[in-house]
């Protein structure tokens, strides 16, 4: 990756409504905390929702830790996401899959899931909490903000080597 001032992270789930949009704000917050100037984006592997504001529960849990999502839209990951970001962080490895099918070689190696950064928790992927209850939108955001802390130190210990 870049140096922090160029960087650029895409956060990608299906719909681009629950998880991508939480990853997108959690990160954001980290990464300002830390003084980081990054580009953080949210996209969705389908077409669904282009358009629509996260998921009320969504930014109802997130708003409780004190991250505002209301002024995200969701959006369609498109080519040029390839070349334009960084790295780009699926949430679960059916995204990472069609990532991976949409993606140009020269850029495979910027595609991970956003779970490879936790440090706590123990799943690989970050769940769809869409059909789920209350507590999944919980659960989400917890591993979302142990993985954002983890990105955050990963940068900048790369910072750090100029």
């Amino acid at each position: 990756m870049k140096n922090s001032a160029t960087r650029a992270i895409l956060f990608v789930c299906m719909g681009n409504i629950c998880r991508s949009p939480s990853a997108e704000g959690v990160f954001r917050s980290h990464a300002d905390a830390a003084g980081l100037d990054l580009h953080i984006d949210s996209a969705g592997t389908h077409a669904y929702h282009i358009g629509e504001a996260p998921d009320p529960r969504s930014q109802e849990f997130a708003a409780r830790r004190g991250i505002d999502l209301s002024q995200q839209r969701a959006r369609k990951l498109i080519a040029s996401d390839f070349e334009k970001f960084d790295l780009l962080l699926a949430m679960d490895k059916e995204n990472l899959a069609r990532m991976k099918a949409a993606c140009p070689p020269e850029y495979q190696h910027k595609l991970k899931l956003m779970m490879e950064y936790a440090g706590h928790s123990d799943s690989e992927i970050v769940p769809d909490p869409y059909y789920g209850g209350p507590d999944g939108f919980d659960l989400v955001l917890d591993y979302i903000e142990d993985a954002s802390a983890g990105l955050v130190r990963v940068i900048q210990q790369e910072s750090n080597f100029k």
